[in-house]
């Protein structure tokens, strides 16, 4: 059975004087009457959140209709989780119609995380080493060593990420950088300025699945969710918070969801119109397009010299700014990533829309200790 999007509904990212439930209940019910349906006609929901509140609690403003609605949480791939959970219900002839809601409300600063969460002793932290600025930085200079890339691509793509972003009435950061200025900026941890990465913020995101029979009945602008994998690490990769490193790298979750996610939807990089990947910091985004199949590594300089992943260019990325624009609340920002596609297939993407009638989109989060969500979706 075929699972399609028919609804689609976001809260604005950045930092707003409501509660992070309010900005979950505004992107559920943005979502249900993009579809044209109501809260009633759901029959399944999944959703998630970090620091915003109980997912599920949320059926307390909904609707009190016993509908089946399950919370989740997997870090940056929260959002992706839901979205599994809900294509699942739908695939299995639980559902007809489900519900994958995602939003979160942040403090201000980096993500405080405690060692003991992710099996690690106190001493991880008291060391410094739960700092993830730190763990970025340093795989990203191994990564451009290994490969011979420019620490330069860094500011270019956060400039291309700032240029989208102004163009997105959703995004937080608005204003465009030169790229000069991006790479002079405060160094937070070499190579990577204080612009290079996105900050924790607050935003919703929710959308509405059913089958793609029920779509073409229903006479929606449906999109079909044609595949939604997730893996977690294997032994070998080099991960955030890990204490150790294998002598021998091996592929990282990226790597097998992404390749899972093409072997399901029985498509390849290639046909790929436009990519929303997971862009932490400048380097996650650079590592990400060769780990998804969009390039070999090492051949990212030339996609960004040709300007191949501009709004314009042949595989457009981060049509809407990604993390760096938007930042990152964890519980929505797979779901934002997903909403950018469909709008984007749908042509209703407003001044960032990508010429040509996009016809094929992909997605990818990878979060914290080493897990990644990927989809691809079909108009």
């Amino acid at each position: 059975m075929g699972v399609s999007i028919v609804g689609v509904g976001l809260h604005p990212f950045g930092r707003f004087p409501v509660s992070g439930r309010q900005m979950g209940l505004t992107a559920a019910r943005a979502a249900l009457a993009d579809a044209g349906v109501s809260w009633s006609d759901v029959d399944f929901a999944a959703g998630g959140s970090r620091d915003g509140g109980h997912a599920d609690a949320l059926v307390s403003e909904l609707g009190l209709t016993g509908t089946p609605f399950v919370s989740v949480y997997n870090g940056c791939a929260t959002g992706g989780s839901a979205l599994l959970a809900a294509t699942n219900a739908i695939e299995s002839g639980r559902a007809s119609l489900a519900l994958a809601v995602g939003f979160d409300k942040h403090d201000r600063g980096a993500f405080a995380a405690s060692p003991a969460e992710y099996g690690l002793g106190d001493w991880y932290g008291e060391d410094g080493l739960m700092v993830t600025t730190q763990f970025f930085a340093l795989k990203i200079q191994r990564y451009l060593h290994d490969h011979g890339l420019d620490p330069s691509l860094l500011a270019e793509l956060t400039a291309k990420a700032l240029r989208n972003g102004a163009r997105n009435p959703n995004a937080w950061r608005r204003t465009p950088m030169p790229v000069e200025e991006i790479a002079a900026a405060t160094m937070v941890n070499d190579p990577l300025t204080k612009y290079m990465f996105c900050s924790p913020s607050e935003g919703g995101a929710a959308v509405v699945l059913t089958s793609t029979e029920r779509a073409r009945a229903m006479g929606v602008p449906a999109v079909e969710l044609r595949a939604v994998e997730f893996r977690t690490r294997k032994f070998g990769t080099f991960e955030v918070f890990s204490p150790w490193l294998a002598a021998q790298i091996t592929e990282g979750a990226t790597v097998h969801a992404a390749r899972a996610a093409f072997e399901t939807a029985g498509l390849g990089p290639d046909d790929v119109d436009v990519a929303q990947l997971q862009d932490t910091e400048a380097g996650a985004e650079l590592m990400h397009l060769a780990e998804c199949g969009f390039c070999e590594h090492g051949g990212q300089a030339e996609l960004i010299e040709r300007g191949d992943l501009e709004i314009g260019g042949r595989i457009p990325v981060n049509t809407d700014g990604g993390c760096i624009a938007n930042g990152e609340p964890i519980g929505a920002s797979g779901l934002r990533q997903v909403i950018e596609c469909v709008l984007q297939l749908q042509g209703r993407a407003g001044e960032r829309q990508v010429p040509g009638e996009p016809r094929t989109a992909f997605t990818q989060v990878y979060g914290a200790p080493g897990l990644s969500t990927c989809t691809v979706l079909v108009r």
